[in-house]
């Protein structure tokens, strides 16, 4: 997900301070790095490396929270369900599930033989309980708004637990995919931010928020022990930190950095580290404020839209790692994506403005180092909306402040979020009239029956239908544009093989080190 406001905080590195890599990409041929890392036999054991930005000193192994240490909660725990890379929703814990006829109440049963790393049975009371801990208003879930369907939670018996919905939802089963949705042991809350027990391929040995911690393989997983030995977390806040540490060999990968394109060349090019693509990661939005004064009119909206080509964006902005998004929010990986390649007119935008007395209009858009590409995305618009009459002054704003000063505040910006969301999560979290996530405001009552029409229907086909017209009417009236999906460019060391994830979840099984 993108993150939150909470988790917006700068530290100082654990490296020490170094020089940035200081390269121009003007000019730079496409980038030429594999799509995915190197795959093969692994070695059995040895002992990963992951240098990873801190959430913030308050991080906490908890995974309902807003502050949770991502890369530890995939190693440590399961999920009753989670997506594969076509975005469906797959067994994890649960075994299979079912629906009553009108999709109100669903049913999973468990797998049989799951066990806690403290050595407790898991049972349907652990995933009641989870749920309770990501609905309680104490613990301040970001998942709590996509659950507050849920009317009630059964522990039918052992394996079998029963979800009691306040409305229809034919998509419920999607919405436990999402990492707050680990289950805990019940009785956990106050301690799990600390202990980190679950059901998953690793164990905690040792974990400080904002500093070092490592775990070690889980000997009785329910899935097959994992490959590697161990793995060691360390917290180092600058980018440019992280990437030197790679580069000199002190860490095997860079977790939750997306290296821009010349920094990867670097990467890419040197002694004993490569560069993974992860195929449109990294989901790159220009939200228009919709309650402000610029773009409350949606032919406002519509012009800022036709007035630019997301394929000049991809090539100028990301050197083509990406894919065009054609303000469609949903990513062309998910079965119930919509391809429309909508208009793009520079002239019926400028007849717009011109019909609105807004000739030459101007205003500023915002942009930040905080990830590398959203000044480049921000670059490129603006030289695009210019045959438009649109006239953009590019402002950036300090990291540290952009996603609390900035975000949600001023009319027109740039901004990112993390792909792996399924479709009837992403389209309520971040669409629907009110949502804390909807980052353009925009209110379309349609829409939201559209939304609640998708998820009465159990008809997968008719359903898909509701979907793609929900996109639509993004495409058409929203105020966020979507320029381009990137991939995220992920610096690792050559002896790691079977690197892979999706929705910024590694393959924990699988991952490993080359044979010495």
């Amino acid at each position: 997900m993108s993150p939150s406001i909470d988790r917006r905080t700068l530290l100082a590195g654990a490296f020490g301070s170094v020089a940035t890599l200081g390269l121009v990409a003007c000019g730079a041929p496409p980038l030429q790095v594999p799509r995915q890392a190197a795959t093969g036999t692994p070695r059995r054991g040895g002992t990963l490396r992951i240098a990873r930005p801190a959430a913030s000193a308050a991080e906490t192994l908890d995974p309902a929270s807003s502050l949770s240490a991502y890369e530890y909660l995939g190693a440590l725990y399961n999920r009753l369900v989670r997506l594969d890379r076509a975005g469906q929703t797959v067994p994890d814990l649960a075994s299979d599930w079912s629906s009553d006829a009108d999709a109100t109440t669903w049913s999973f049963r468990l797998r049989g033989g799951v066990r806690f790393h403290d050595g407790r049975a898991l049972t349907a009371r652990d995933v009641r309980y989870t749920i309770s801990h990501i609905l309680d208003p104490k613990t301040a879930s970001p998942q709590a708004g996509p659950l507050e369907l849920i009317k009630g939670v059964d522990a039918v018996d052992a394996t079998t637990v029963r979800f009691r919905l306040k409305t229809p939802n034919a998509e419920f089963p999607s919405l436990l995919t999402a990492y707050q949705c680990y289950i805990i042991p019940e009785g956990s809350a106050s301690t799990i931010g600390r202990t980190g027990i679950g059901t998953g391929p690793f164990v905690l040995d040792g974990f400080a928020p904002a500093g070092a911690g490592s775990v070690h393989a889980n000997e009785d997983y329910f899935g097959g022990r994992a490959t590697l030995d161990r793995i060691d977390f360390f917290s180092i806040q600058d980018t440019s930190a992280r990437v030197n540490a790679l580069l000199a060999h002190q860490v095997d990968l860079l977790s939750q950095t997306n290296l821009d394109n010349p920094t990867a060349r670097v990467v890419a090019g040197s002694s004993g580290t490569t560069v993974a693509r992860v195929a449109n990661a990294q989901w790159y939005t220009m939200p228009m404020l919709a309650t402000s004064k610029e773009f409350s009119d949606p032919r406002m909206r519509q012009a800022m839209k036709l007035a630019y080509d997301p394929r000049a964006i991809l090539s100028t902005a990301i050197q083509g790692t990406g894919t065009a998004g054609w303000d469609n929010p949903v990513p062309p990986q998910l079965k119930d994506w919509l391809d429309l390649e909508r208009e793009h007119d520079p002239d019926k935008a400028r007849s717009i403005l011109r019909t609105l007395g807004r000739e030459n209009f101007r205003t500023r858009i915002y942009t930040s180092a905080y990830e590398p590409n959203l000044t480049p995305i921000a670059t490129a618009y603006a030289a695009q909306a210019q045959q438009a009459g649109i006239r953009l002054q590019i402002t950036n704003v300090a990291a540290d402040s952009y996603y609390t000063q900035i975000w949600m505040q001023r009319p027109l910006m740039v901004s990112y979020w993390f792909t792996g969301r399924p479709v009837d999560q992403l389209l309520n979290q971040i669409f629907r009239s009110k949502s804390s996530y909807n980052e353009s405001a925009w209110s379309n009552p349609r829409f939201d029956r559209l939304l609640d029409a998708a998820r009465a229907d159990t008809n997968d086909t008719t359903r898909r239908q509701k979907y793609q017209d929900a996109q639509r009417l993004i495409i058409e009236d929203g105020a966020d544009m979507t320029p381009v999906f990137g991939d995220r460019l992920v610096g690792l060391s050559t002896n790691v093989v079977n690197y892979s994830e999706y929705g910024f979840e590694f393959d924990y099984l699988s991952l490993g080190l080359k044979e010495a």
